[in-house]
């Protein structure tokens, strides 16, 4: 494939990402990607604000309850110096190291410094070296065995609740007072109701799918035709080949970009951490709307309306079956979690707003931006499945699934360059290609 703009899409060759975010307007597609380097860490999940997991430590459990000690508000936090919020995990320490110390031991991280090992920390440099955060809090003395996973805080929050109300073992039935929501649930003691504000969320999010599909529909005439009655092996039919699925591609990236826009909250971020989130994500919301078109009957994706592919096809198209089996492994386990709408725009919300991505700035900012996304998904995982508590985790392992995929793909990139398949401008800049 020559190095040109990609016929019938985008035919600016000089078209970056930046644009694409720049673009307020979201319109029109121009040249994009499938593919980028992710670090091979768990997904970042939200801590619990009121509940944030901390135990007391063994030797303490027995010990007699009593008022917590006071703040006096000029307290530093025993890890990077900044301003404390209280005692956690056995320490005092900030908001930002609490939550830095329980998704690190949830997740069994395993970080490396770029560094000597000792990196001094600051509320700067803890952004920095995440291996040296995490010795730092040990060192301050910040337990393991005090942080709760988030299926012993959802009991121990349960656990409260049902204290508090004496008896709640009779459904309760939760219609949202939005005029603009129509979700209503028969719900369970364990199923806590959607806010008004998490209902209007889910809405927009599903309206906002919606609307870019629409937009996605619109751009299928102009995908180069998948060769037909070309020789199949024909260097013309491989070209024409690789064409289709590069531009399917860009509408798929362009398609992302227009609803990450729509996100509260991402245009608020600065452009080099929308860049960051894009580069990062895009290959992962990809692999879960493709998940979403797989058809289990007769083992076939279908992109937009009637572009269906099968396994060949897609190895025609210059992929490796290397990498086509995962694609469709993933795609059947998705298929039977029979996810709707919603929880495909929840978990895409999830997966753009990562706060471990790569060159992230400000990641604490990212992820409060992921936490309602995140308790969103957990609720309504509740209402729509009251007996099957197992759900919820599910879903998130099945981002972290995709952190390895993710890898996989970055190996068919370099594959591609094997077979002296040029990418497009855009794709080559979220895959990392240099050429």
């Amino acid at each position: 494939m020559s190095g040109t703009a990609v016929s019938g899409v985008g035919n600016s060759t000089d078209s970056k990402l930046h644009s694409h975010v720049s673009d307020t307007a979201g319109t029109g597609v121009t040249e994009s990607a499938t593919a980028l380097h992710i670090k091979e860490e768990g997904l970042e999940f939200s801590s619990e604000n009121a509940e944030d997991g901390s135990v007391p430590p063994p030797e303490e459990r027995k010990r007699k309850k009593g008022p917590a000690p006071k703040m006096l508000g000029s307290e530093l936090c025993s890890v990077c110096g900044d301003k404390a919020s209280g005692f956690h995990y056995n320490v005092l320490s900030c908001e930002g190291c609490k939550g830095f110390f329980r998704r690190s031991v949830i997740k069994s991280a395993q970080y490396t410094c770029k560094g000597s090992g000792s990196c001094s920390m600051d509320p700067y440099m803890r952004r920095k070296c995440q291996e040296c955060r995490l010795r730092k809090c040990r060192q301050a003395g910040m337990r393991e065995e005090c942080v709760l996973s988030e299926e012993q805080i959802r009991i121990k929050k349960q656990k409260k609740v049902e204290e508090e109300s004496g008896a709640g073992h009779s459904p309760s039935v939760v219609l949202n007072t939005s005029p603009h929501t129509t979700l209503m649930s028969s719900l369970t003691p364990e199923a806590p109701p959607l806010t008004p504000s998490q209902s209007d969320m889910i809405t927009q999010l599903v309206a906002a799918q919606q609307q870019c599909n629409k937009r996605s529909f619109s751009d299928q005439p102009k995908v180069t035709p998948w060769p037909l009655n070309a020789e199949p092996n024909s260097r013309e039919a491989r070209q024409q080949r690789f064409a289709h699925f590069t531009e399917l591609a860009i509408i798929s990236v362009q398609e992302i970009v227009d609803f990450a826009k729509q996100l509260p909250g991402f245009l608020d971020l600065c452009r080099e951490d929308q860049i960051a989130l894009l580069k990062a994500s895009t290959i992962e919301i990809m692999l879960l709307e493709t998940s979403r078109r797989y058809n289990a009957e007769n083992d076939c994706i279908t992109f937009l309306k009637d572009f269906t592919y099968n396994k060949e096809d897609f190895q025609r198209a210059g992929l490796q079956m290397e990498f086509i089996n995962p694609i469709f492994e993933f795609s059947r386990a998705m298929r039977c979690l029979a996810l709707d709408d919603a929880e495909y725009a929840l978990l895409i919300a999830i997966s753009l707003f990562s706060a471990d991505r790569p060159n992230v700035t400000n990641p604490e900012q990212v992820e409060g931006l992921q936490q309602p996304y995140v308790e969103a998904l957990r609720a309504y995982t509740c209402i729509k499945r009251p007996q099957d508590h197992l759900m919820f985790p599910r879903m998130l392992m099945k981002l972290v699934s995709l952190r390895t995929l993710s890898s996989a793909h970055s190996e068919q990139v370099f594959a591609l360059r094997l077979q002296d398949k040029k990418l497009p401008p855009l794709l080559s800049e979220i895959w990392d290609v240099h050429e």
